[in-house]
């Protein structure tokens, strides 16, 4: 651990020292076209969770009293072959564990924490995709250098096509104030809407392709990824016979000269799943134990959000997400929610002399249907979760809070509480009271 502990940290630490202040543009200067751009990251959490009521325990269980820690540092490289062209690449290494291997709760506490943790630092292609933006005329508007994004010019209304491996989140379902979780809040029903049951393998990455047309006020995004091969699957299909369809509407707006935006998210995961009571009745007529996988056979699972941002003051911001899924089936590749509602916000401290600084508040409710519920009691298993038995069920409520201190400018250090309570909607457990630390570095 203490190897693992100064290879992250003097990585960590070398990016915040390294950042560089100009890469940021000044706004009243125009946005000169790059070519090219090289971006990198490191981020460090370590995160830990006191004890608390645990009577009995099952294979995807949160267990009290534990530490663990989680390591990442991308590059992010993109070039410009032509007019309104990038092409990037992503290459990350990773390493750490989730608290109890990232099992235990739906609204998981970090979202730094993959599906798949390893002792050691491996390194694996994160991101590779291109995307090419075509110009359909209305203002000029400057485009910022940033992570995956070269500096230019686009127009507001335009056409956005791109094609490769990544997030399903850098398109749809983005959010202001909550949607990384590298600088804002960790909890996974916070950053994204929980009952979004996005196409990823168990890093969070999928093939696929999305169109986003911009017109006036509104977008319109469609977009066609891989499921992986198995639910919560390291290996993603390729040919697109198990897939997610995803589309969504966005109009901008603008309130007492505060902006803000409305988007609603639809999507269909078409694969081979198991309707949650089918995995049940097996086991009951065999005598053996609920196992999803034996009754899986080809079917859709809809699901929709609503997910909303405003800005109220120059230093305040707010959000909520409310979302949906069909729980009568199992969910696929993100986390064991079928409901979902979720509120907070974001205050820049300029009040208190730290422009720089950020305090983010969230309050999230999950939940599942009745199916769900006697699957888990039955004894069965989820992406996320399963105590082994469910004879007391009750929705997941989760608090989360932060400050984000800025040092110097390209370095945050962040301290993060979090409230569970029912987690893994046990209401035999628990609450579980989650502490973390993170330190980000970026240029």
């Amino acid at each position: 651990m203490m190897t693992i502990w100064t290879f992250s940290s003097a990585v960590a630490l070398g990016l915040m020292l390294g950042a560089a202040p100009a890469a940021a543009q000044d706004a009243a200067q125009p946005t000169p076209t790059q070519d090219w751009a090289l971006h990198a990251q490191a981020t460090f959490v370590t995160q830990g969770v006191f004890g608390f009521a645990s009577p009995y325990e099952g294979p995807n269980s949160l267990a009290p009293h534990q530490v663990k820690e989680t390591f990442d540092a991308t590059l992010d490289a993109g070039v410009r072959p032509w007019a309104g062209a990038e092409l990037w690449v992503n290459p990350e290494i990773d390493q750490g564990f989730g608290l109890s291997n990232t099992l235990g709760a739906a609204g998981f506490p970090s979202a730094e924490a993959y599906k798949v943790g390893k002792s050691s630092p491996y390194v694996r292609l994160q991101r590779l995709f291109f995307r090419q933006t075509i110009n359909l005329g209305g203002e000029a508007q400057a485009v910022a250098s940033a992570a995956n994004q070269l500096a230019g010019t686009q127009t507001a209304n335009r056409l956005v096509l791109t094609l490769g491996k990544l997030g399903v989140g850098d398109v749809f379902d983005t959010n202001r104030y909550a949607h990384d979780p590298r600088g804002d809040f960790l909890n996974w029903s916070v950053i994204d809407a929980g009952s979004f049951d996005y196409a990823a393998d168990a890093w969070g990455y999928s093939y696929g392709v999305a169109a986003e047309w911009y017109q006036g006020p509104w977008a319109l995004r469609l977009g066609a990824f891989n499921l992986s091969k198995v639910p919560n699957g390291e290996t993603l299909e390729s040919d697109f016979s198990q897939y997610q369809l995803v589309g969504e509407i966005e109009h901008r707006h603008s309130i007492a000269g505060h902006a803000g935006a409305v988007r609603v998210t639809l999507f269909r995961n078409r694969g081979n799943f198991s309707r949650f009571d089918d995995a049940v009745a097996l086991a009951q007529a065999t005598g053996g134990p609920v196992d999803a996988s034996l009754t899986r056979r080809r079917m859709s699972r809809p699901g929709g959000d609503i997910n909303i941002e405003q800005e109220v003051t120059d230093t305040l911001g707010l959000f909520a997400r409310a979302g949906v899924a069909d729980g009568a089936i199992e969910p696929y590749d993100f986390t064991d929610i079928d409901r979902t509602a979720a509120l907070g916000g974001a205050l820049k401290g300029k009040s208190w002399g730290r422009a720089g600084d950020t305090v983010g508040f969230a309050a999230v409710v999950n939940g599942i249907s009745k199916a769900h519920e006697r699957y888990l009691n039955a004894g069965g298993i989820g992406v996320l979760v399963g105590d082994g038995k469910l004879p007391h069920p009750g929705p997941e409520m989760i608090a989360e809070a932060y400050y984000d201190w800025q040092p110097l400018r390209g370095t945050n250090i962040t301290f993060d509480y979090q409230f569970i309570a029912n987690p893994a909607y046990n209401r035999d457990r628990g609450p579980a009271n989650v502490l973390a630390l993170r330190l980000h570095g970026a240029f």
